[in-house]
């Protein structure tokens, strides 16, 4: 049997049963990813955490910063909440604005097709709804900071280090992926 790497053998056998399943029904807009010309189509990225107010929310911004010539990135929530004050503070320091995203359902986003799901936390690993088409599924098992305790500074010292390890492993997803 053919397992999805970070995924337990119940989930990868759901995921790889029902990866082809088409939905009666789709939520919110569908975008259709921006031409290039004759270059190839922009891979679609979704990225997943639980209430999509933080990990998710900084992944998002540092990707389409990073390479949204070459990705349509997407974030959302298995249990939506708001966006955190210190993400967007965090965020800004590297010029980067996510002031007007805001946290979404994963649900708003189903019966779209993406090439990529990474999932940013265990919880949203294993309530990971399934996309139709042949997505590739990734897990990075990364700290909540919307957890953290303490002054502000020391909140934001906790946000700033999970950005910093999102940007690590989000330098190395698009090194290896050429569009």
């Amino acid at each position: 049997m053919q397992f999805i790497p970070g995924f337990s053998r119940e989930r990868s056998a759901t995921l790889l049963k029902t990866r082809h399943a088409v939905y009666l029904h789709s939520y919110g807009r569908i975008r259709q990813p921006v031409s290039r010309g004759d270059a190839a189509p922009m891979k679609k990225v979704l990225i997943l955490c639980t209430g999509n107010s933080a990990r998710s929310q900084m992944a998002e911004g540092l990707l389409r910063h990073e390479a949204g010539d070459r990705f349509e990135v997407f974030s959302a929530g298995t249990k939506p909440t708001k966006l955190r004050p210190e993400a967007i503070a965090v965020m800004q320091e590297l010029g980067i604005d996510i002031s007007q995203q805001r946290s979404k359902s994963a649900d708003d986003l189903l019966g779209q097709k993406f090439d990529y799901v990474i999932t940013v936390c265990d919880n949203a690993r294993e309530s990971c709804p399934v996309f139709p088409g042949p997505a590739l599924y990734l897990h990075w098992s990364l700290e909540d900071p919307a957890t953290a305790r303490g002054s502000e500074d020391e909140r934001k010292l906790v946000f700033r280090r999970i950005r910093d390890e999102i940007a690590e492993r989000l330098k190395s997803f698009a090194a290896g992926e050429k569009a």
